[in-house]
């Protein structure tokens, strides 16, 4: 079930969905929204998921791996069926790390990355580290836009090695096009997490940022061992992990959904049949190394 069709081309404005999305308080809402889908009591949790649903659309709910839920937050941060995401198998490929629309993408300006047409914002504070951004001169980036209907876990997108993980404060403002449009280094401005890591075998750098946004709660790190990083935290905090990950093992999940920012250092090209407003599932191709291009 949709919206109905006139309330639905109503939330497509933009003035009306930057306001309905933005100019409301934004953490409180999105702490009353965690603390509600966690309620496990039947009926909150079947109308919970019911509303979800009838805003968010298409759950995909076939694909995960059990059939009910205790909550709408157990909902949200499903497993899949065993074998729902494929993973290109090619070493020489990087692979999504979750599902998502395809934003911004492409060589990294010097140090600079675009966020929508005519906006840019500095690498060095997406990571909240000006020598950590020289490691990705002139690398490349994709950055993966999660629907709040879509999967929110996320996968390592090649066999990496873990180093650490850094927690980083801020708002919670909307990553939709229409909010991207409007506040300026918005991906800067928001509450994040930047995991680490080297790619097996080349050693070449490689951070996951995985960018919190209103309703998003917190984000589950596995390696970190920690209580979800978010909301009640002040930042940067350093988290301590190393772990070695095979292409497509879960690194961790978001309490809702949001965006994940994949920045890779020079060697690399984004796959030439990505485009902006495309759909790319876990496991699909994403970067290819240079020698190895794939086919439009």
């Amino acid at each position: 079930m949709r919206l109905p069709s006139v309330l639905e081309r109503v939330l497509q404005q933009k003035h009306i969905n930057f306001v309905l999305t933005n100019r409301v308080p934004r953490r409180l809402l999105t702490r009353f929204i965690g603390w509600l889908s966690r309620i496990e009591q039947p009926l909150v949790r079947d109308a919970s998921i019911a509303t979800f649903a009838l805003f968010a659309g298409d759950l995909g709910l076939g694909e995960a791996k059990k059939a009910s839920f205790t909550s709408l937050h157990d909902c949200f941060i499903r497993e899949l069926k065993d074998g729902a995401r494929p993973i290109a198998p090619d070493p020489r490929i990087l692979t999504s790390p979750c599902d998502g629309i395809v934003g911004a993408s492409g060589m990294i300006d010097g140090t600079e990355l675009l966020q929508a047409k005519g906006s840019a914002y500095a690498l060095d504070e997406l990571l909240g580290d000006r020598p950590l951004a020289d490691r990705y001169r002139n690398g490349r980036y994709v950055t993966l836009r999660l629907r709040s209907n879509m999967y929110h876990r996320f996968h390592a997108p090649c066999d990496c090695r873990v180093e650490g993980a850094t927690y980083i404060s801020g708002d919670t403002w909307n990553v939709n096009p229409i909010a991207l449009e409007r506040i300026a280094r918005l991906y800067c401005r928001n509450e994040r997490v930047v995991i680490h890591a080297r790619v097996e075998h080349t050693g070449a750098a490689m951070a996951i940022v995985a960018v919190g946004a209103i309703l998003v709660g917190s984000i589950q790190l596995h390696a970190a061992a920690t209580a979800p990083v978010g909301a009640t935290r002040t930042g940067p905090v350093h988290l301590p992990c190393a772990a070695f990950y095979r292409k497509g093992d879960e690194l961790g999940y978001f309490h809702h959904g949001s965006t994940i920012i994949v920045v890779t250092a020079d060697g690399l090209d984004v796959c030439a049949h990505l485009r902006p407003g495309s759909v790319v599932r876990m496991g699909e191709p994403l970067l290819s190394r240079r020698e190895y291009a794939t086919p439009a």
